[in-house]
């Protein structure tokens, strides 16, 4: 083989790791962020493994994963008002001690116990800072390793994840069988404790003037609403995201269609849940090129529009391999949509507004996939499993093209690194005047807040102008 073939496969295929090479503190971020991804992965898969030994109930296992998503709806929006108008440095290491309490928590019940009530109180409570802790860490990494290496950082966050999505249920299970669950809770405090560590390596990062001036609460979260509601590219990077999540994501019906129609039982089960985590993964790590491409919202629409074709193709499969196939595409494709779109929002506001933004992001991560397994089982139920992933791949592709269509800043919205900063905080400073005047025009800032809330999520102003 020619010795070119590898430099070639190190600058244009495989994942860029420049970030690490120029920033320390990026280093120490993503090295904690690593350890207690695995930690909480970890967590993930023992709570409902505990809640269903005590309760014999799947009821229960869906009811304790429904009481984590509103705290953590609430502590994304109203975390990211925390995190623009604080030091992100002490910000993490003070979710980074409750998380391990909480966790401490589950532990001691374990030891003690156990109690059905901690594996509601303590899991929803974790659920609010992980909201805190995802927008502190995206909000700080363009002022480690500069704007040009935001897509390249992106996708060493996205590896991470996907590693720990898929070795750490299966390190779960083996702990479980073997140790026990209050073990598996343990060593999620020591991996919190790790990323205290690590966090401590990082520099104090204080918020901007204009950010530290103002409080955070409803009013501050309002602000960051109402800049989404004036930025197209911010609004298409969310709401294609959704798109894709609600039409695109039949995880409720893989255990339907391993038995009916794919003809397998758990076994199959467990191979279509983590096909998609293997394709997102391989997307991560051959993501070199990604930092060349300057049509990001173009990016995006193209990724999704071959999400919902995958996912298409997967409800017509009838071979076991050929839909894990298209299970792994789907999962490669999602991969990219994710790092364009961290990377739109990063580069589309202002350093004030960043972790506002991102809180927004955090919330639609999160909510999204609620709301996928909500459709797809209702369509399931009333039109069958095959017609339900079918119709939701190409609702997807349909709204991937509306969300285009009707939101002409995001289809083309660009990325060129310094400049792309630079417009990026004189709009931002325009937007932000804007706002504040519109804050002081308001009699009562909270419903006012209240209201943006409820537009942001109703999708208004979709076809509002650019940002």
């Amino acid at each position: 083989m020619s010795p070119l073939v590898p430099r070639w496969l190190s600058r244009h295929i495989l994942m860029d790791l420049t970030p690490l090479r120029r920033s320390r503190d990026f280093r120490a971020l993503i090295s904690g962020l690593g350890v207690s991804t695995l930690g909480s992965q970890l967590t993930s898969v023992a709570v409902p493994f505990q809640v269903y030994a005590i309760t014999r109930s799947s009821l229960y296992v869906g009811l304790v994963s429904l009481a984590q998503l509103i705290p953590l709806i609430f502590g994304s929006l109203l975390g990211g008002s925390v995190v623009d108008s604080a030091d992100r440095r002490r910000l993490l290491l003070v979710v980074e001690a409750l998380a391990a309490a909480s966790s401490a928590g589950l532990a001691l019940n374990s030891d003690f116990g156990p109690a059905l009530w901690p594996l509601f109180v303590f899991p929803a409570f974790s659920a609010a800072l992980s909201g805190i802790d995802s927008a502190s860490r995206n909000a700080m990494v363009p002022g480690m390793v500069g704007l040009a290496l935001v897509p390249a950082s992106n996708a060493m966050f996205q590896a991470l994840f996907q590693t720990g999505a898929i070795v750490g249920p299966a390190a779960a299970g083996l702990l479980l069988a073997g140790a026990g669950v209050h073990v598996v809770y343990w060593l999620d405090v020591a991996s919190f404790g790790v990323a205290m560590l690590a966090v401590l390596m990082i520099s104090p990062q204080p918020p901007s003037p204009a950010a530290a001036a103002r409080r955070p609460g409803l009013r501050s979260t309002a602000e960051g609403l109402r800049f989404v509601r004036r930025n197209q590219p911010i609004q298409g990077a969310y709401l294609i995201d959704l798109n894709a999540m609600v039409f695109g994501l039949p995880r409720a019906l893989f255990p339907a269609l391993a038995a009916t129609v794919l003809g397998g039982g758990a076994a199959t089960v467990g191979l279509l849940y983590a096909a998609p985590g293997c394709g997102a993964l391989l997307g991560a790590l051959s993501s070199g090129w990604a930092g060349r491409i300057r049509r990001q919202g173009r990016a995006v629409i193209v990724a999704v529009i071959v999400w919902g074709l995958a996912i298409t193709g997967f409800g017509l499969a009838r071979w076991l391999p050929l839909a894990l196939a298209l299970l792994a595409v789907a999962g490669w494709a999602d991969v990219v949509s994710a790092l364009f779109r961290n990377t739109i929002v990063q580069f589309s506001g202002p350093e004030s507004m960043r972790g506002r933004l991102m809180g927004v992001q955090m919330a639609v991560v999160a909510g999204g996939p609620r709301l996928g397994d909500l459709e797809a089982g209702a369509v399931a139920t009333a039109f069958g499993d095959t017609f339900a992933v079918v119709s939701g791949g190409l609702a997807c592709v349909a709204g991937a093209l509306a969300v285009a269509r009707l939101l002409p800043a995001f289809r083309h919205q660009r990325s060129g690194a310094a400049g792309a900063a630079g417009a990026a905080e004189v709009a931002g400073a325009a937007e932000v005047a804007d706002v504040a005047q519109g804050d002081g025009a308001d009699a009562d800032g909270d419903v006012a807040g209240a209201a943006d809330v409820a537009g942001v999520a109703g999708g208004c102003d979709v076809a509002g102008g650019p940002g």
